[in-house]
């Protein structure tokens, strides 16, 4: 038995993020799971993170996934609204458990790193257009998703062709790759993903990832060159920074809404682009920062560079707020972590290059009132 969302006609918000959450379980020192004594409770997911991330940053912002009817669910639900996402086209499923998973403290990309997932048959992987309110999910200026959540079963796969398929009124959809490959059961993965950021406004990609993925060396460019179709492509380069390519006819992707607002409750509302012309590629360099943890940062990134979107910024300053708030992210042992506040995150992004490339983010930069030579090292 499935209990589904409120099915009346939904406010159009800034953004909708649909996909699946977790509880997830913080070791309480370094070390193997198998030696770990004692975990905290946090909460985990692409879309939902970026969701919170936007949320806190004065967003209008809707989640849409399903959860078990448990205490895990119940946690996920107050968690996510208590950011200030609107939570109320989450199902509730009392046949299918909310997903779980356990991680060690270590860095992603080393080989200690451990992470135990507890998601097979979990009521997100139950998602479908017939078990979300699809008009809770297209009623939003910006439909963000990732490649988890194709991978989760073939009815969630079904769905993100649904939502990534052309039609009139259709959002402006922003897809993050996000490749898993321990979540797909078969070898189609590479061409799934590729199919669903084809049809994408928005992509974001790692360098690294696309070479896993798809097997595409030779940087950015050559990445562009298999995904010539979205409106903007972003390439994360890791510690290197980022690159965004524009073509001509992405302009409708350069959002203006302004943060705090309360978004319109009318469809078919026109993102417009920056005054100026944008280059057809632009990189940023990403800053230095004492890395607490990286778990998250892919996913803030993201909601930076959307929130600027948003605001109708230049693509370059978009690409320092994803560096900003990635930081953010980095700087923190969790998933989540809250953005700097607009005033702060664009007076960091308003330096010159030079200073730019001087910062050296930390734990606690995020904390208001701190001026950009504060947070400058030696």
């Amino acid at each position: 038995m499935t209990t589904d969302g409120p099915r009346n006609a939904p406010d159009v918000v800034d953004v909708v993020a649909l996909g699946e959450s977790m509880v997830t379980f913080l070791p309480s020192r370094p070390g193997r799971l198998a030696d770990v004594p004692s975990f905290e409770r946090g909460i985990g997911g692409a879309e939902s993170n970026v969701a919170c991330g936007l949320a806190a940053a004065g967003h209008a912002v809707r989640w849409v996934s399903r959860v078990g009817a448990d205490g895990f669910g119940d946690h996920l639900v107050e968690t996510v609204g208590g950011f200030g996402v609107d939570v109320s086209s989450v199902g509730r499923d009392s046949s299918r458990p909310t997903g779980v998973y356990f991680r060690t403290a270590g860095d992603r990309s080393t080989d200690a790193h451990e992470v135990a997932y507890y998601r097979a048959g979990s009521a997100a992987s139950a998602m479908s257009a017939d078990t979300v309110d699809l008009a809770a999910v297209r009623a939003g200026r910006v439909l963000h998703l990732s490649g988890i959540t194709a991978a989760l079963s073939p009815g969630c796969l079904d769905l993100l062709r649904d939502l990534t398929a052309p039609a009139p009124g259709r959002p402006l959809v922003s897809f993050d790759v996000n490749h898993r490959a321990g979540l797909w059961p078969d070898a189609d993965g590479p061409r799934v993903l590729l199919e669903l950021a084809r049809e994408a406004d928005i992509v974001f990609v790692g360098e690294d990832e696309a070479e896993e993925v798809w097997g595409v060396t030779g940087g950015p460019s050559e990445i562009r060159a298999v995904l010539p179709e979205p409106k903007v492509l972003v390439v994360k380069q890791a510690a290197k920074g980022a690159t965004a390519f524009v073509s001509a006819a992405g302009t409708r992707a350069a959002g203006a809404a302004r943060v705090g607002a309360a978004a319109p409750r009318r469809r078919g509302q026109a993102i417009t682009p920056p005054a100026q012309p944008q280059p057809a590629d632009t990189f940023v360099p990403a800053l230095a920062v004492d890395v607490v943890a990286t778990t998250g940062a892919g996913d803030a990134f993201a909601a930076g560079f959307l929130s600027a979107t948003l605001r109708g910024l230049p693509v370059k300053t978009r690409l320092r707020h994803g560096h900003l708030w990635a930081a953010a992210a980095l700087t923190v042992p969790g998933d989540l972590a809250t953005p700097p506040t607009r005033a702060h995150a664009d007076r960091l992004a308003a330096l010159d290059d030079d200073t730019w490339e001087t910062l050296r983010l930390g734990p606690g930069w995020t904390q208001a009132g701190k001026a950009p030579e504060e947070v400058r090292t030696p």
